[in-house]
């Protein structure tokens, strides 16, 4: 990689040792507390989600392909609205975009009264889709936002600990569609041989079975609509500091993009981008189908999720706490070879260590996406930040692209005399290798210059 875009280049950090500072300093506690309560708001959104594709694949009979539309829906959401969020947010402020963000989550979380109401897997994804306009608003606010409120050596650091909460907020998510949902959907109870007794009901029954459990998928997401009301009136009423490039509509967009363009860590940041939010709602999405093939119910299979995202959980933190003596990009790169690694495990192992392999995959996960997006903009102007934020945030379209892919080689069942499911595993491990070498790249880049 050669980045062009030298007189803009951040003065080097050292090789390794510890790096100092305050990470928040007093007079952004309470704005950061506040910003990062967000940062588990679309966790959870994002990781109930998740296991609704195998849900609805049962439910509405549908293929693993079409189910995963879900996915095409939830994370297309982010790819319509974060370009307009940051265009919005570079003419108010960050706390405006956040306010907008909280406003239409809230809208898309009540649309599922209606949805359920007419058992039309369409309006879910429709319901699903606005929802997401309200995180690529919050996503494009927050991460910025975040990146702001202290000193630019440590942002890289603040990101990953707001970061740190995503997970909580998705563990949430996995808890309620684990214990509160998947366990209540009469579609998917089994029997004596583990198949689904719903596919030999009748179509009366069926329909019956489809009232309920569509009310089930339906009330977390009211619910979590109120939490975001509630978190709407706080932030509303809550003094928030104007940092600088919170506001820089002085410099045109195409001025913007031009520079963006012409810096090549962040350009390839976000293609990185795309491919690690590709490789993780792969990864978390299909953990249930590949417990599936091994005989293991939706509610079981859950809580290998829930593993996961402890993982992940558990990683981020061990990750912000590493980079006070690694420099983020060689971190990103060693965690980018586990994960290769692990995925490599789940495509070759067939059996229980397979799966195993697959859970392990989010410990090298957690600290990529929050890596990646400081890497990416260390070295953009204060000017371009928001529109520059836009564009990691819009990479969140991986999530929409590559599962559908993944669920059509699922349908296959057998590829080359091999579970497709362990197959189509290697996507995702494609993204990882990318990854490693954006890490290491981007690494060697820092040094040379």
């Amino acid at each position: 990689m050669n980045n062009s875009q030298s007189k803009n280049r951040a003065t080097p950090l050292p090789r390794e040792g510890k790096r100092g500072g305050v990470l928040v300093e007093k007079k952004y506690l309470l704005t950061f507390i506040l910003v990062t309560t967000l940062f588990a708001l679309w966790g959870f959104a994002n990781d109930i989600t998740n296991p609704m594709v195998a849900a609805f694949q049962t439910l509405m009979e549908i293929s693993a392909a079409k189910a995963s539309m879900v996915q095409f829906a939830f994370y297309g959401g982010y790819a319509t609205m974060a370009v307009p969020a940051a265009l919005f947010i570079r003419k108010y402020s960050y706390k405006v975009g956040v306010l907008i963000g909280l406003g239409l989550y809230a809208v898309g979380a009540f649309l599922f009264i209606p949805a359920a109401q007419f058992q039309e897997f369409t309006f879910f994804c429709v319901s699903l889709y606005i929802l997401t306009f309200g995180l690529a608003f919050l996503e494009t606010s927050a991460n910025p936002f975040i990146l702001s409120l202290g000193d630019k050596s440590n942002s890289t650091r603040r990101l990953n600990l707001a970061q740190a909460f995503n997970p909580v907020g998705s563990l949430s998510g996995m808890a309620v569609a684990s214990f509160i949902v998947l366990p209540n959907l009469i579609s998917d109870k089994r029997d004596a041989t583990g198949q689904v007794i719903f596919h030999g009901l009748s179509e009366a029954e069926k329909a019956n079975i489809r009232l309920h459990d569509l009310a089930v998928i339906r009330d977390p997401y009211v619910a979590i609509g109120l939490v975001v009301l509630v978190m709407f009136i706080i932030i509303a009423l809550t003094k928030m500091p104007s940092l600088k490039g919170e506001q820089d509509g002085k410099t045109s967009a195409h001025t913007t993009l031009s520079r963006l363009w012409h810096n090549s860590t962040y350009r390839y940041g976000v293609g990185a981008q795309v491919l690690y939010v590709a490789a993780q709602i792969m990864v978390w999405t299909f953990i249930i189908q590949y417990a599936d093939r091994l005989g293991i119910n939706k509610a079981t299979a859950q809580r290998y999720n829930i593993l996961a995202m402890s993982l992940a959980l558990s990683g981020r933190f061990i990750g912000t706490y590493i980079m006070k003596w690694v420099n983020q990009r060689r971190l990103l790169a060693l965690f980018g070879v586990g994960a290769s690694l692990c995925t490599l495990g789940a495509i070759c192992i067939d059996g229980i260590y397979g799966l195993y392999s697959l859970v392990g995959i989010s410990l090298f996960m957690s600290i990529m996406f929050p890596s990646i997006y400081g890497i990416a903009l260390e070295n953009v102007r204060s000017e371009d930040t928001s529109l520059g934020a836009a564009f990691l945030v819009m990479a969140i379209v991986g999530g929409a692209l590559m599962p559908p892919l993944q669920g059509h080689l699922i349908d296959q069942k057998v590829i080359f005399g091999w579970p497709a499911v362990n197959v189509s595993f290697l996507l995702p491990f494609i993204c990882f290798v990318c990854i490693t070498i954006y890490g290491y790249c981007t690494y060697k880049l820092r040094y040379r210059n």
